[in-house]
C-alpha cells in the first residue's frame, strides 16, 4: 500500500473561458500535458491558458470522489470555490 503518495484535483481555466477538472499524483507534469494536447479530449479542443485551483488528497478515491462532485457543480459553483481559494491562498 502507498503511504506517501498524495492525489490532487485541479481546475484548468482554458483560452475560451472554460474550466475543466481532473485529478492526479503530479499536478505540474499532468498541466503539462494538457498544455501539449495530450492531457484529455477536452483540453486538446479548448486550450489551457492556466491552473486555477488545487486541492491536495491522501488517497486515490478521495481525489476521484472529489473531482467527480466538483464536475457536476454548475459553473457558478465552481468559480465560488476558485474564487474562495484565492482569496484564502
Amino acid at each position: 500500500m502507498e503511504t506517501n503518495k498524495k492525489y490532487y484535483i485541479y481546475i484548468i481555466l482554458t483560452v475560451n473561458n472554460k474550466l475543466y477538472c481532473g485529478y492526479t499524483d503530479n499536478v505540474e507534469k499532468r498541466f503539462k500535458m494538457h498544455l501539449e494536447g495530450k492531457g484529455a479530449k477536452f483540453t486538446k479542443a479548448n486550450k489551457p491558458l492556466k491552473l486555477v485551483y488545487t486541492k491536495e488528497f491522501n488517497t486515490k478515491q478521495e481525489a476521484q470522489k472529489e473531482e467527480y462532485r466538483i464536475k457536476h457543480l454548475p459553473r457558478k459553483e465552481k468559480e465560488k470555490l476558485i474564487f474562495n481559494v484565492s482569496l484564502t491562498g
